[in-house]
């Protein structure tokens, strides 16, 4: 008996019956889970989705751009709740772009129909200092400032031909050089980053390299480029290939791509939108004139909560957020945490106790497999931001700050035993960290909390909490 091989469908705009593309309007770096699950999902449900339109680039590797474009940028976004998962098709993906090639983005940048720039390359790439300035320390950084210079100095531009950068930031300089040429007008830069300030960050390392690169060019940025910030949440796990089947057998169509998220989005944003934007705040979006609070909120109460969970929680043994949330003592430093933040944030406007209390349901839905190694990842310029501000407040105010120690220290121990065993340490850092590791147990604890914040190490009391708390940790309290 001969068995005729079984015809698969392509999946496009086509066979989905998704109609024409939006035109491009906004250009993403850093084509994610997280961006298609947030940034993505809001322009779709924007009131005039129609008119917006996403060409999405990614980082470091062309995988996800040429997946999504031999499907016309579609994906489905499986919405994972407690009870039961919903399927959507999302469209606003128009264009997906391997991030190293920096003539389309270049094109796409200068072009009069683009209105922004969005941005979700991780805290890492934005190759800031700990003092929150450019650093121009890193290769990477050195090596942009050169081929920018080269750019630059040429009479006239081409953005066809020639080397081109290779940070996110610098890619994104050469394309506002593209621009400039272009004469296309003012542009604005949302930053979607877990930041503290990420409009400042974004500013510091695209403005910064600007000014290095030509004062011409600098002053051009600052006068045309407005710098968003944003607070961003919406738990987005790695899709796993059980998923990929999943969206096979419910939706009938082969999607190599789809994206696995919670029911819970939040997006506030602060800024101004020279070019226009999308209708965001009628799909939940919400813009304030101030941003801090809502992002120290979120990067210390749900950030914060995660790095600690990624520590402790993979030295207990336990694999995923859920797991870790279930171990009593986790659970309790959490809290503890939790009050530290809470301490130093304001208390109106914010919500807070319901914060806390839907962050216990979303942490606890099991059928998101948020995996803690995931979230471990990028440690050093993570805690820089949910743990060190924590610890200088409380210490400041004369309290013990062992919660916001306990995070840093379950760090360290982590980084310890990853050390023991030889794992890899997958961080920006990890050159520092594996040179302040080989000083030995005990005489690494002021070079790792250094690579945090230099001024932190130089604080006795500080540094004292920390240790404790490793002990604490060493003796399974």
């Amino acid at each position: 008996m001969i068995t005729e091989p079984t015809t698969v469908t392509p999946f496009n705009r086509a066979t989905a019956g998704a109609g024409a593309p939006a035109p491009v309007r906004i250009v993403h770096l850093g084509l994610g889970a997280f961006h298609r699950a947030h940034q993505a999902w809001y322009t779709q449900h924007a009131s005039d989705a129609p008119e917006w339109g996403i060409a999405a680039f990614t980082g470091r590797r062309p995988d996800a751009a040429a997946a999504l474009s031999a499907q016309d940028g579609l994906f489905t976004l499986i919405e994972r709740g407690a009870e039961g998962d919903k399927f959507e098709l999302i469209t606003s993906i128009v264009e997906a772009h391997d991030g190293a090639d920096v003539a389309a983005l270049s094109r796409l940048v200068a072009a009069p129909s683009t209105a922004m720039v969005t941005l979700t390359i991780t805290e890492a790439a934005y190759n800031l200092a700990a003092d929150g300035t450019l650093d121009f320390t890193n290769p990477t950084v050195q090596s942009d400032i050169d081929v920018l210079r080269a750019i630059t100095a040429l009479e006239t531009f081409d953005a066809g031909h020639g080397p081109a950068a290779v940070s996110a930031a610098g890619r994104l300089v050469q394309a506002l050089v593209a621009r400039r040429a272009a004469g296309t007008g003012p542009i604005a830069v949302v930053s979607c980053d877990n930041l503290a300030n990420n409009a400042t960050a974004a500013r510091a390392a695209i403005g910064g390299l600007a000014d290095v690169v030509d004062p011409a060019l600098g002053a051009w940025v600052a006068e045309n480029v407005s710098f968003v910030g944003t607070s961003i949440d919406r738990i987005t796990p790695r899709t796993t290939e059980a998923e990929i089947a999943l969206v096979q057998a419910e939706c009938g169509y082969a999607d190599s791509s789809p994206v696995v998220t919670e029911p819970f989005s939040d997006w506030v944003l602060s800024g101004d939108f020279p070019a226009g934007r999308p209708d965001w705040a009628s799909a939940g979006a919400v813009f304030v004139d101030e941003i801090e609070h809502f992002e120290n909120r979120k990067l210390w109460l749900l950030n914060g909560a995660h790095s600690l969970l990624a520590y402790a929680g993979q030295l207990r043994g336990h694999t995923t957020v859920a797991q870790a949330l279930a171990d009593p003592s986790c659970a309790a430093w959490i809290t503890e945490f939790w009050d530290e933040a809470e301490a130093n944030l304001p208390a109106e406007g914010l919500a807070i106790p319901a914060y806390r209390a839907a962050l216990l349901e979303r942490f606890g839905n099991a059928r998101i497999a948020h995996h803690l190694a995931q979230i471990a990842m990028d440690g050093s310029s993570k805690l820089r931001m949910r743990a060190v501000p924590v610890l200088k407040a409380e210490l400041g105010a004369g309290r013990s700050g062992a919660g916001a120690a306990r995070m840093i220290a379950a760090w360290v121990a982590f980084l310890r035993q990853s050390h023991t065993t030889g794992a890899d340490i997958a961080d920006s850092a990890a050159s520092d960290l594996l040179a302040a590791l080989a000083l030995g147990t005990g005489a690494d604890l002021n070079a790792l909390v250094a690579v945090l914040d230099a001024e932190l190490a130089e604080n006795a009391d500080a540094l004292a909490a920390v240790g404790a708390q490793i002990e604490n940790l060493s003796a399974g309290e």
